[in-house]
């Protein structure tokens, strides 16, 4: 690596609660965002030799569909099919087929009943496999079928694998000649530092950081809620907010977790001593915050009292140094190197990928693994999301969002968006000069909340802070 990692000292004391910015305006994607990510995905196939592109979509797996509709199916299934030429289908069931018309791509809608919900009417005259004739498969040579997720097994030949319904693949099949190669074509979008989605122009950046910081006012609103006798439901309703859909199951959490298979904020009361779980996530940005309902460590039990010491400054350690050495162009590999030798997994037994892509999906790919060439790249955007278990205490999170953006990314947004660059460059003086975490220029912080961690969630006034080098 070239930069060296500096260990910082870590206390916990007295600092000022991160600003919230409420009532902050969505930025829409742009007709000239739509066609540049269009361009993107028709490169790919060229580079790919893919002459049809077949994308699935349903309620919980739709962002490849929506980058480039602007919709997702709801509770029908939806397919786009695209033809290196640029000519666009949308495969639509009885209640989604009106949206053709409003899509943010010209398309043909064609209507497909089989997409629909249980006992609605199945009027039509065609196959599925005729269906996709009419779209023009028949004359394909290579067909790329992309639902959500990208399979990166060493034991199966992952071109082979499909996350779509049986039912469909079994239609496309049919419906290609045997000289036809079929293939799982997820990596056209994610999974490499080409893939479309891995990337975020200033418009795009824009129109994430509203959802990262609505979910990081969401976690400061339900940290400063946190109180013995409130119930899981009444913190709970601090993690939604302005109509905007999860995407994440919000947790709100006191003691026990998954009592009787249970997920969802119940009437269970705060206790002095809990260990309290709260995360709530919008498209651009998750918020997560772990920690005890205790006002200072006396109040936990005698085997816990060195929780400050054995978990939540540690990871602290390794969240400040993860802000301060991530840099473009560095690979994903050097990120995880740099995570093992901070936070040895052996010690802290965290298992995934200490930091992940985040866009309309919570977790959208990552290019941080072991051996990881891929390159971090200006316009990615980031969840930085390490967990580790120690046995014996309470887990620890603050887990935000921050972007990487070089100079000329940088200038855009300042020019375009002067309302989101001032919220950007608000957040970084917190950071750079209340936490003193020395951020790099090329970090944005997308949410209110990052690098800010309360361990004692009953003590509103002190949090962790870097205070100087060991």
């Amino acid at each position: 690596m070239e930069k060296m990692i500096a260990k910082r000292q870590i206390k916990l004391n007295p600092i000022d609660v991160p600003s919230r910015f409420n009532a902050v305006s969505k930025v829409a994607i742009s007709d000239s965002t739509i066609a540049a990510r269009k361009a993107k995905v028709i490169s790919n196939m060229v580079r790919a030799d893919i002459d049809y592109l077949f994308v699935y979509a349903d309620k919980e797996h739709g962002g490849n569909f929506e980058y480039l509709t602007g919709f997702i199916p709801r509770f029908e299934e939806a397919a786009l099919v695209i033809h290196v030429s640029g000519e666009i289908y949308l495969l639509l069931g009885n209640e989604n087929l009106k949206l053709s018309q409003y899509a943010r791509v010209g398309n043909i809608g064609v209507h497909v009943p089989y997409f629909s919900l249980p006992n609605q009417p199945m009027e039509n005259s065609k196959t599925l496999a005729e269906l996709l004739a009419d779209t023009g498969i028949q004359q394909a040579k290579k067909v790329g079928v992309a639902g959500w997720k990208l399979f990166t097994s060493t034991q199966d030949d992952n071109s082979q694998l499909f996350d779509i319904p049986n039912f469909i693949v079994d239609a496309i099949k049919q419906s290609v000649s045997p000289a036809t190669t079929v293939i799982n074509a997820t990596a056209l979008f994610i999974g490499s530092d080409i893939a479309a989605r891995v990337t975020n122009n200033a418009n795009e950046l824009a129109h994430y950081e509203y959802g990262a910081n609505l979910a990081s006012n969401c976690i400061l609103n339900a940290l400063a809620a946190v109180d013995m006798g409130k119930t899981e439901k009444q913190l709970g309703s601090y993690l939604a907010d302005e109509g905007q859909p999860n995407t994440v199951v919000m947790i709100a959490a006191t003691g026990a977790r998954f009592e009787q298979a249970n997920l969802y904020p119940s009437d269970k009361t705060v206790q002095l001593g809990d260990k309290i779980s709260l995360t709530t996530g919008f498209k651009g940005g998750l918020s997560s915050r772990t920690g005890y309902a205790v006002h200072h460590a006396d109040e936990l039990p005698l085997a816990e009292r060195d929780y400050l010491d054995k978990v939540a400054i540690p990871y602290y350690t390794t969240v400040v140094a993860w802000l301060e050495n991530i840099r473009i162009g560095m690979l994903g590999k050097e990120m995880y190197s740099l995570v093992e030798a901070v936070f040895p997994k052996s010690q802290y037994h965290w298992s995934l990928n200490p930091g992940h892509l985040v866009a309309d999906e919570e977790w959208l790919c990552s290019p941080i693994y072991r051996g990881s060439e891929e390159i971090i790249s200006s316009g990615m955007l980031f969840q930085i999301d390490i967990i580790p278990s120690v046995k014996g205490y309470a887990g620890v999170s603050a887990e935000e969002c921050i972007a990487l953006a070089d100079q000329p990314l940088r200038h855009d947004l300042a020019t375009y968006y002067p309302e989101v660059w001032q919220r950007i460059e608000h957040r970084r003086h917190y950071i750079c000069h209340v936490l003193n975490i020395r951020l790099s220029e090329e970090v944005l912080p997308m949410s209110n909340s990052v690098g800010y961690l309360r361990p004692f969630l009953l003590d509103k006034h002190r949090a962790l802070q870097c205070v100087d080098e060991v």
